[in-house]
């Protein structure tokens, strides 16, 4: 890549405050920009980075106002942080190619049916009725299983399994090593002490525009289907159990489980480690801090939650102060 900060400002809408002739090759982090780099800047905490970085252009917020002198050019947008998302996505799209590709090591099923430009690459295992959308790439050694529905401009990496009768929307990207439509953890306790499988015969359905990480499970549903709805990413490491279902725009981080039956709803952040019980009820807007642990209904939309049992932000932190307190002599 090779760009001018006034071809950057046009791109992102933004102004220059600086040298527009200023020309950068590569992305770099603020903390360690160097010549011929593009940095951003968001977070206050990272300030003086500003001051000593040594990139030739910096992306800032139009309300910053330096403190010291800025040897970089800045250019000036409504908000950094979506600016650069912006820039990289123009990048990597400018480098994006699409071909039809079938490596000779691959096994596709004569019943399945391949869109315009997919990419099969060595290993990759395509089962009997799957059906796989335009310009879709499926990496060396994943797996779609009989009867599987993959949407167009998808992204399956390698080692990613999609069992029988997973539905995917457009623009899904699914990483290394994620299981999607395993069956779920369902056993009923018998009188002699055992425990009995139950058959799962749903599935598991994804809806457009989202980003499962790596080795993350999404279990498929007893009967009827698991649902994650649009625009979700959910992060590595994550377990979905059957029958949730996770509403449009939550996003979850690593390590965060789900338990079975539970309903989650829209633009929820779930941070790192989150545990939910199962048949519970998240309103939308609901934000669980680290760690917690979530063990009755969310009723009222747009509260935080911290904790295990996860409590309400300001009760949490009174609960913590006092915690503290009574550790001390």
């Amino acid at each position: 890549m090779e760009f001018k900060a006034k071809e950057i400002a046009d791109i992102l809408g933004g102004t220059v405050d600086g040298n527009p002739e200023a020309t950068v090759t590569t992305f770099a982090r603020i903390e360690s920009g160097k010549p011929g780099a593009i940095c951003f800047f968001a977070n206050p905490k990272y300030e003086h980075y500003v001051y000593e970085c040594k990139a030739d252009v910096i992306i800032v917020n139009n309300t910053f106002e330096p403190k010291a002198p800025v040897s970089a050019t800045m250019i000036r947008v409504e908000n950094s942080y979506t600016a650069v998302a912006a820039l990289l996505d123009y990048v990597v799209s400018k480098k994006r190619s699409y071909k039809r590709y079938r490596g000779l090591r691959s096994r596709i099923r004569w019943s399945a049916k391949l869109g315009r430009k997919v990419y099969v690459g060595d290993f990759a295992y395509i089962g009997k009725r799957a059906q796989v959308g335009d310009y879709t790439k499926i990496y060396e050694n994943a797996y779609i299983g009989d009867d599987v529905k993959i949407g167009k401009y998808c992204i399956i990496y390698p080692g990613a399994c999609l069992y029988a009768g997973t539905v995917v929307g457009d623009k899904v990207i699914i990483h290394a090593n994620a299981v999607i439509g395993c069956d779920g953890f369902g056993f009923a306790p018998q009188e002699d002490g055992t425990w009995k499988k139950i058959e799962h015969t749903g599935n598991v359905i994804i809806e457009d525009n989202v980003e499962i990480g790596a080795n993350a499970g999404i279990d498929r549903s007893q009967m009827g289907a698991t649902v994650i709805r649009s625009g979700c990413k959910i992060d590595n490491h994550c377990q979905i159990a059957h029958n949730v279902e996770v509403g449009k725009n939550t996003v979850m981080a690593a390590m965060t489980g789900v338990a079975g039956s539970t309903k989650i709803g829209e633009h929820c952040i779930f941070a790192g480690q989150v545990g939910v019980a199962g048949h519970l009820t998240v309103a939308d807007n609901t934000t669980l801090g680290a760690q917690a642990g979530l063990l009755s209904n969310i009723k009222e939309p747009g509260k935080q939650y911290f904790g295990s049992p996860a409590i309400p932000y300001m009760e949490y932190m009174r609960s913590y102060a006092v915690f503290k307190r009574s550790g001390k002599k």
